[in-house]
């Protein structure tokens, strides 16, 4: 049996269907439960429903032997991982936002910016040649500049919606991304041939 880590919510149901369209899956997982693990009746999968931010530490530590996980997150975090697939499902981009007549190379001593990608943005910042205050938030990040907390933001954008209805605009992309499989260093080796059936498969 493989364990397979996957983040909670709409990328999750995406990657079980994606599995039970493969025979990975017996069937599909109930979208109500609220049980944090579920194990295929043919025994063959057991999913890690974690975090998104959490999946590629399941992994790396060897909780899981493999997991589903943004192209974002693997960056940011920096993991020792293996990323053989794109799965080209729950695209979307990092990008800089802010208010329409924000300019990024006005004279100023540091720009600040609100982030969940307090690594990414500074190497974005540092690529420019632009010194940035980092502000770490979890949640709700088109707020900060809308309250003064910060200049501009980067976050994740799908539609850019959530941007037009609060009055900021997307200034630049810094990373396109999609979900990656990832696997753990040791358990691509020691479960090589049970990884290698489910990579092919995926690829197809």
């Amino acid at each position: 049996m493989l364990t397979l880590a996957l983040p909670k919510g709409r990328l999750a149901m995406e990657s079980a269907e994606i599995l039970l369209s493969k025979a990975w899956l017996s069937a599909l997982p109930p979208e109500d439960s609220k049980e944090l693990t579920y194990t295929s009746p043919d025994n063959r999968l057991r999913l890690l429903f974690v975090r998104s931010q959490d999946v590629c530490t399941y992994v790396e530590e060897g909780a899981a032997d493999a997991g589903i996980v943004g192209w974002d997150i693997i960056k940011e975090g920096k993991f020792d991982l293996i990323a053989p697939i794109d799965l080209k499902i729950g695209a979307c981009r990092l990008s800089l936002a802010s208010f329409p007549d924000f300019d990024l190379f006005a004279k100023r001593s540091k720009v600040r910016v609100a982030t969940k990608y307090p690594e990414l943005t500074k190497e974005y910042f540092f690529s420019k040649g632009i010194s940035c205050e980092v502000i770490k938030l979890y949640g709700s990040i088109e707020l900060a500049p809308i309250v003064g907390l910060s200049d501009c933001i980067v976050d994740l954008v799908s539609t850019g919606g959530t941007l037009k209805a609060n009055g900021l605009k997307e200034i630049e992309v810094i990373l396109e991304s999609t979900a990656r499989l990832i696997c753990n260093r040791s358990a691509f080796y020691s479960k090589q041939n049970e990884l290698g059936t489910l990579i092919e498969s995926l690829e197809n």
